[in-house]
């Protein structure tokens, strides 16, 4: 289970040359957002571009200390007691760096090494992987040169070999087709479920439909907080809307919706 608690985070933008005369300016990208996310459930942080679904990931996976809040990954705190909590966490960013050189197989025994396993215990759990994931024809294979879908189940494997209890994935959907989206789709479900583990799944996303299909529990974020979340269901409900995406919009665009009725 991961619970984040009035998180928060300031960055310092510089300014234009001197000649342009422009002072430093402070950017707030979260403001005491706050949500829990269970065991056994999926739930997506959804919100607009630049909303601080990222900042909000990269926290929880101790790549950004932040100023101030709290994050327990099973009761872990992420900034106090960080190899423990990072033990419990799979991470799946944005970036996929994949080392190309590499094969797929030599990709995530080595990130398993690094998490403390014997050798044998990475090689075992990268064909368990490959057989989870549809990708035995691909451990062998250099990832230089491997379609998106590949380098994500890659990365996604790699991410799973230390058989963590919570997944972090920042807009894992990014330039996939439809076929890998829903291999990745299917496999989250499965992780989910009981017989995969019942793990703590987080993901963000700026796409509805994707949000709607997949998650069990949904958080709305808009400049950095927490303005929503419930199931699908309840904030259709709350919004009384029959439309996921018009639910949304009247959440996370609350405030420039009044401010342009006065």
């Amino acid at each position: 289970m991961i619970a984040v608690q009035g998180l928060s985070k300031q960055f310092r933008q510089a300014g234009g040359g001197w000649w342009q005369r422009k002072p430093a300016r402070v950017v707030q990208a979260v403001e005491q957002l706050s949500f829990a996310a269970p065991d056994g459930r999926i739930t997506g942080l959804l919100g607009p571009n630049g909303a601080g679904k990222t900042t909000t990931l990269r926290m929880i996976a101790g790549l950004i200390t932040p100023d101030a809040g709290s994050i327990q990954v099973d009761g872990f705190d992420v900034t106090t007691q960080t190899s423990a909590a990072l033990a419990r966490m799979g991470v799946l960013s944005d970036a996929r760096g994949l080392y190309p050189r590499l094969s797929a197989r030599e990709n995530i025994v080595y990130y398993g090494l690094l998490q403390g396993m014997t050798r044998e215990q990475a090689h075992e759990r990268a064909e368990a992987l490959g057989e989870l994931l549809d990708m035995g024809k691909l451990l062998g294979r250099r990832t230089e040169g491997f379609s998106q879908g590949e380098r994500m189940k890659t990365a996604l494997a790699r991410a799973l070999v230390h058989d963590p209890a919570n997944i972090i994935l920042d807009e894992p959907t990014n330039g996939l087709d439809v076929l890998a989206t829903r291999a990745l789709r299917d496999t989250l479900r499965h992780l989910r479920s009981p017989e995969g583990g019942a793990k703590c799944i987080v993901f963000s996303s700026h796409i509805m439909q994707e949000v709607e299909r997949l998650c069990d529990e949904v958080v709305v974020v808009a400049h950095g907080r927490t303005v929503a979340e419930g199931t699908v269901v309840e904030l259709l409900q709350r919004t009384e809307q029959s439309d996921f995406e018009e639910a949304f919009v009247q959440l996370a665009f609350a405030e420039e919706t009044k401010g342009s009725h006065p």
